[in-house]
Parts: C-alpha cells; structure tokens; sequence
C-alpha cells in the first residue's frame, strides 16, 4: 500500500489505458475511448505525462474510495464531491483551499465526502506536500510528567514548535497545517476558527461525563496520502467522509498510545481496574463510545455507529456483484474494534488486494516517523 516512483513511458501508458477503458465504460461513453487513448499516448510520448479531464478525475477519485480495501464506509462512493485544485501550487494558497474544503465538507453538519485535488506529480516539477495526516488534527506535547495531547502527533507538533509555533499547550490545540512545495522550507498556516469543528463530549446518562473535559473534532480529513488515477500521482489530495463513533470512542480515546481514558472512565463507572476480569475496559470502551455517538447527535454533526456501517458495508458488496465488480477489502480493517462479532461482516472473508485507482501511503517527511493511521469512512482506521 506504499506509494511507488511515478510511472512513466509505455508504463505509464498501459495504467491509462486500463483506467480509461473502465472509467469510460462505466460512464457510458465507451465510444471515445480510442480517441482519448490516442491523445494520451501522443501527450505522453511528447511530455512523458497526460493531464485527466475533469471528468477522469471526478470518477476516478470517486473509484479510488470505491477501490479502497480498508474502508467500511464505501457504499456513498457515487456521492463523493469533487473539487479540482490542480491550478493551486503555492503554499498559502494550498492553505486556504484546505479551509475551504472544510467549511464546504462541513455543510452545516450534514458531512459531504470530499476530495480536493492539487496537482499532479511530474518529474522535474515542484510537489505539493500536506505534511499534516489530517487537516485537523490535535497537537501532542510530551512532558516530565506525561503527555499532554495526543501522543500521536508528538513529531510534528516538535517540529511546529521548533518553527516557532506557540501554542496555548492544552490537551486539544489544533496543529497549524504545515504544507511543503518541492524541496523548500515548510511553510506553517494556523488553522482559522472558521474551518474548525469542536464537539465537547458528554453521556446522556452520566452527568460526570462532562467533567472530563473531553472533545473532537468533527471533519476527518485525511491529508497524507497519494491518491493514484491511471497512473498519474496526487501527493496532496486530501479526503473526508464522517466519523465511525468508534474510532473516537475505542481508539483515539481508548487507546494506551492516545489519550488512554479507558481507567479514568471505569473508576469514574465504580469498577475495579486492579483484575482484567471484571471486565473494566469492556464497560469504559463502550460508554465512551456512546458518549461520542450522542454527543455528535446532539451538535447536529453526521457519525455513525459499527452496526449500522457494517449493514451498509454489506449492501454496498450486494451492489458491486451486481455490477460485476469483486469487492475487494483487509478484514482486520474492516470489522470495528467494538463488539465485532456481533457485527454481519463478523463471518466474512475477503481478498486483500489493491486495484487502481487507489490511495496509497507515502513516506512520511518527518524523520522515523512510520505511516500514520487512516480514517475509516474513506479509506479507513482512526
């Protein structure tokens, strides 16, 4: 799943061909297939590239969340919005189309899967670089006491504040978006009030719930990865569906290496810690993960919970046979970490395989950092 140098030559060629063959049939335009295949294999055998339609790269983004085999989320493909950035090679001006794409994507809580794509990676040419792993995302600080924040993301907020970044030090400041164009210097943007979402997490049973100060935010826009369409690279083309309650409820909160709240929340429930068959984690990963599901319900922003995606996951395979399409998917990704056998794709087996188009991952441009994890809703984890 790691992305690959870009393709060139009679390479390059045949992945266009197999796209635009596709895409076109699927389309139901299979009657300028050749001729558009003739004007890519004269632009390529001319500039060693070819530039996608609009249309290409509307339905091939579209294919590449279709494609993505660690997504759950996949049955709203078709609904994916499209916006084209190709013309958008500055940094400030990366920056401001990311605020826009989360403003748009938003759409006043009603989440709209969207992608916006920068340009293209082209040998010789300047990249656009989203060094961020989603456009928002919480800062981490490690202390002598302890994290404060989100240990995750304990690299690039160093790296912020080496750059002079001063942030207030809470456990959910916003990292700035830290955005590369080739081989030069990084350039920090604060993130506006305007494109940000913050949800304060509470529980409709318990009152306490709201002690803990606990909150997220609401668009999941992954930012770091390469999108692939026939062949041509988009280093920077970042995507969002909406949550899955329990990547907030049983990992980004849940977890050891997160913000570890699964003892603070048992203690806080009566239970005894000291002895794992009391079952204390059980009962904290689950009344975290109704908190986040009924506080996004209460602040009118789109989630949903495992059993409902999962439903939906199998009438989205239901769907792809019908059209003659092998549904391809990492089980391991795919089934959530709440109560996954009592879920329906509990019983099923898949063929983990990768299919262009496709998102791939690249190699991170902090020092030792391994590739981060994917939101579920498009392409996959928390």
């Amino acid at each position: 799943m790691n992305r690959t140098e870009p393709l060139s030559g009679t390479s390059l060629y045949e992945a266009a061909e197999s796209f635009i063959r596709q895409c076109y049939t699927e389309l139901e335009k299979e009657d300028e297939i050749e001729s558009r295949l003739s004007e890519i294999e004269d632009e390529i055998r001319a500039h060693d590239h070819y530039e996608h339609t609009f249309e290409e790269i509307e339905h091939g983004a579209r294919m590449a969340w279709r494609n993505s085999p660690r997504c759950v989320g996949r049955l709203f493909w078709e609904t994916l919005v499209v916006r084209d950035r190709r013309d958008v090679d500055d940094a400030a001006g990366v920056h401001q189309e990311c605020n826009r794409h989360l403003e748009e994507a938003r759409n006043g809580g009603k989440i709209q899967p969207t992608i916006t794509i920068f340009p293209p990676a082209v040998r010789g040419e300047d990249q656009v670089r989203i060094w961020n792993h989603q456009l928002l995302r919480f800062a981490g600080y490690e202390t002598d006491d302890g994290f404060v924040g989100d240990p995750a993301q304990v690299e690039l907020t160093n790296y912020c504040l080496e750059r002079g970044w001063e942030p207030p030090r809470t456990e959910f400041d916003f990292l700035p978006h830290v955005i590369q164009i080739g081989d030069r210097d990084p350039k920090l943007f604060e993130v506006p009030e305007s494109a940000t979402g913050r949800v304060p997490i509470t529980h409709p049973k318990y009152e306490w719930f709201a002690d803990l100060d606990l909150q997220w935010y609401d668009v999941p826009a992954v930012s770091d990865m390469c999108l692939e369409i026939g062949g041509i690279q988009y280093p920077a083309a970042p995507f969002n569906g909406w949550y899955l309650a329990t990547e907030i409820g049983a990992r980004n909160f849940a977890d050891e290496d997160r913000y570890d709240m699964l003892a603070p929340v048992a203690e806080r429930l009566g239970i005894d810690t000291s002895e794992p068959e009391s079952l204390w984690r059980d009962e904290a990963v689950v009344a975290l993960t109704r908190a986040v599901h009924h506080s996004f319900d209460a602040e009118g922003v789109m989630i949903v919970d495992h059993h409902t995606v999962t439903e939906q996951f199998e009438a989205f395979e239901r769907r792809e046979k019908a059209a003659g399409r092998t549904v391809y998917g990492d089980w391991t990704w795919l089934i959530p970490p709440v109560s996954p056998a009592t879920t329906p794709i509990w019983k099923n087996k898949y063929e983990m395989k990768m299919v262009d188009p496709n998102f791939y991952y690249q190699e991170s441009p902090l020092e030792g950092e391994t590739p981060p994890e994917i939101v579920s809703m498009m392409s996959t984890d928390t």
